[in-house]
């Protein structure tokens, strides 16, 4: 299990502990890593802004704040399967596999009539995704964003160059089509924008990040915005 989906599932058994809480040893035995490992993933949640709260001594652990499940949700059919349509058409970009878990979570939550028309509707929207990069990639490049740690990339640029480097990523980036991992290139000491499909391996390293910021990146295109999820 990638740390992602790990981290995913590792807030839904805490969710569903309630006020009794999982001890770390047990959170341990659930996901097969060791306690250094889940307390690790526990801070990294807490970080993320995930409502973690934990209780010392004996009969102790960890769990979710109450209040912290997904709120009642109102979606018309429409706007159900306009989130459905958004992602399944975007297969390669970040994060896309905790997307489509998130909106999964939110049909779920749909009152029966809605989702079967959401359902019906579905079946109406045809998607020719194109084929997305390596999982392995993906998977190591977003743990590198999320985390800010450095990351060991293997690329080959477009006149076939192959070089190994060591990375830091500062955003993600899409434009004309394509994905890319904008970050602090160590090898060249400057930005660069690697284009993602060129990339055949992505490891994490245990080492941070600088200070290296996104203003460093330069002005966005005219018609470029971040992905915030408000209206501008």
């Amino acid at each position: 299990m990638k740390r992602a989906e790990r981290l995913h599932a590792l807030s839904e058994m805490l969710r569903r502990s309630g006020s009794r809480g999982c001890s770390a040893e047990r959170l341990a035995r659930e996901f097969s890593v060791s306690v250094r490992t889940v307390k690790r993933d526990l801070a990294a949640l807490e970080r993320s802004g995930a409502p973690v709260w934990s209780r010392p001594g004996p009969g102790g652990g960890y769990g979710l704040a109450i209040g912290a499940s997904l709120p009642p949700v109102t979606l018309s059919p429409a706007q159900a399967v306009a989130l459905m349509a958004a992602v399944s058409a975007a297969q390669e970009a970040p994060y896309a596999d905790l997307a489509r878990a998130g909106i999964h979570k939110i049909l779920d939550a749909l009152d029966p009539r809605t989702r079967a028309r959401a359902d019906e509707l579905a079946g109406r929207v045809w998607v020719d995704a194109m084929p997305s990069p390596s999982r392995a990639v993906r998977s190591a490049l977003e743990e590198a964003m999320t985390e800010q740690r450095v990351v060991r990339i293997r690329y080959t640029s477009s006149d076939g160059t192959t070089t190994a480097r060591d990375v830091e990523p500062v955003l993600f980036a899409s434009a004309s089509g394509q994905w890319y991992l904008v970050a602090w290139c160590r090898l060249r000491d400057a930005m660069r924008w690697f284009t993602v499909s060129r990339i055949e391996r992505a490891s994490v390293t245990a080492t941070a990040c600088g200070s290296h910021t996104v203003e460093e990146v330069g002005r966005p295109p005219a018609n470029a915005r971040p992905v915030h999820g408000r209206a501008s």
